[in-house]
């Protein structure tokens, strides 16, 4: 009964999460999942370089597209079901995962308090981003991986085959672990390799390899082409890179937050008990692992190493755990409840105030994009004049209208002095503009434009054209392409007027009066 009381505990906490986390995190939560699955479904829709290139795998996308099938089935594809559902079913998959976690640790009460109160991982939990899913089946199998006293299992190189054939970097962290399983299995490694590791390899990538190649009209092996784009080629470069340490003095503390100083007591605990703790200290060895392999890598960001967060937990949770036998009763609500203060804290500001503009732009633009005609009849043509992907597009829209933004593909044709659309248009805004964008007739421009205020001084010529009828707060912190507030702009529209009834001049007065032009 316990369990299924914990079990609903996870579950109403991450749906009631779904509410709270409103803001913008990165664009794969988007471009790479409800786009695709919009495409999918209901036939148009933008698919980013990836899917040209064949980097990504659909399965994801394909659970994304079956559930807006069911809704549209059902007559329920309006925008805020297709914006929530996906939503929800992340939640339903993270509270599982939730629940996994507290049987991997031993149903420690620390366990649930910090997976429950961890602000990055409330923070990106039920966002439908595929790392976040990599972090999900990554909990599970670990919750199934044998420990030093436990009977030799398999089950969990199933879901690690699942995982690293959608998110083939998953490999890193499940390669020592694997080693390990290896060494200390009753079996030979040949057994292992033949029977287990290769079969059931080729079970699932054989599933996976048919869903892909069907889905891209040919055969493909979406791990492949992404170890030849991202490594060989190193196109992720193209996006931001930072120093080799960076994980281990920025990523990994930033995202356990106030539980990185118990982790490194934990560490510290670990390290001279060794045979005490051979389960923590195998984890520490996949992390520690995990994070030199990514620091060598020059494009480095937070949500890459989501999946070392349970981890790092779990070894936190079972070190407070054997602490909290020998503190006072107030020792411990003390400490619990800073670690609750400290992660609400940023928890509550980076997912509803912080970056929260470009979603909530989305519903003046979805209401736009479905009632608006200009006086031709011709439905709203929207300009995003912001960073690539910084919002989300026909998934919050759900109309087959023109959504136009600016590109930042990288040079996949190896030309030379490449720049993409982004960064030229930044370079002069005002001449990009002049260049991309017709004004005569003034119906050929867009109907609609967003931007951030930062802009507005630069493109003010242009704007001349427009009215602005939403201002909308998306940050308190800025930088040369992202302002305080996301602006929306429609055009003014010239229209003919009409001949007034004549009147009796009584006065004798000589008509010299001129056109009056409605504004809209």
């Amino acid at each position: 009964m316990v369990q299924y009381v914990v079990f609903a505990a996870f579950l109403a906490f991450r749906i009631l999460s779904v509410f709270v986390v409103k803001t913008w995190y990165v664009p794969d939560e988007y471009w790479q999942s409800l786009e695709v699955g919009h495409k999918l479904t209901f036939g148009y829709g933008h698919m980013t370089w990836e899917w040209s290139k064949g980097i990504r795998s659909y399965i994801h996308p394909l659970s994304i597209a079956a559930l807006y099938r069911a809704l549209a089935w059902f007559g329920l594809d309006q925008v805020e079901y297709l914006v929530l559902a996906p939503r929800i079913l992340q939640a339903l998959l993270s509270a599982f995962s939730d629940y996994c976690f507290y049987r991997w640790s031993k149903n420690s009460k620390w366990s649930i308090f910090l997976i429950l109160t961890s602000w990055f991982w409330f923070y990106t939990a039920t966002r439908t981003l595929l790392n976040t899913v990599e972090t999900c089946l990554t909990t599970i199998a670990l919750s199934l991986y044998p420990r030093h006293h436990e009977p030799d299992s398999h089950k969990f190189l199933w879901i690690v085959a699942l995982v690293c054939f959608i998110r083939p970097t998953a490999a890193i962290l499940w390669f020592p672990l694997c080693i390990i399983h290896m060494q200390k299995s009753i079996h030979s490694v040949a057994e292992l390799l033949i029977k287990r590791y290769l079969l059931i390899a080729l079970i699932v990538g054989t599933i996976a390899v048919g869903l892909d190649s069907y889905a891209y009209g040919e055969f493909i092996v979406t791990p492949l082409e992404f170890f030849k784009v991202n490594v060989l080629e190193n196109v992720g470069s193209l996006y931001g890179i930072h120093p080799w340490y960076w994980y281990f003095t920025v990523g990994l503390p930033t995202i356990l937050g106030p539980f990185a100083l118990p982790f490194l007591t934990a560490i510290v605990q670990t390290l001279q008990n060794r045979e005490t703790y051979p389960d923590r200290f195998n984890l520490l060895i996949a992390t520690l692992f995990t994070l030199v392999v990514y620091s060598a890598l020059p494009h480095k960001e937070f949500r890459f190493i989501l999946p070392l967060l349970p981890i790092c937990l779990h070894i936190t949770a079972d070190s407070l755990k054997n602490w909290s036998r020998d503190a006072s009763r107030i020792t411990i609500w003390i400490v619990a409840l800073a670690m609750l203060i400290f992660n609400a804290i940023p928890a509550v500001y980076l997912s509803w105030v912080h970056q929260r503009g470009t979603t909530d732009i989305m519903l003046p633009i979805e209401r736009i994009a479905r009632e608006y005609r200009d006086l031709d009849g011709n439905q709203a043509k929207f300009l995003f004049l912001m960073p690539c992907h910084s919002t989300p597009l026909y998934s919050h829209v759900h109309q087959n209208v023109s959504l136009r933004f600016l590109t930042c593909e990288p040079n996949l044709n190896s030309e030379e002095n490449y720049t993409d659309e982004a960064d030229q248009f930044y370079a002069n805004p005002a001449a990009w503009l002049r260049s991309h964008v017709p004004v005569y007739p003034k119906s050929a421009m867009p109907t609609h434009t967003v931007l951030f205020d930062s802009l507005q001084p630069q493109i003010s010529e242009f704007l001349k054209s427009y009215k602005l009828i939403e201002t909308v707060h998306h940050s308190n912190y800025t930088d040369n392409r992202v302002g305080h507030n996301v602006l929306l702009y429609e055009r003014v529209i010239d229209v003919p007027p009409t001949k007034p009834k004549e009147q009796p001049n009584q006065f004798n007065i000589p008509d010299n009066s001129v056109p009056i032009h409605d504004e809209f």
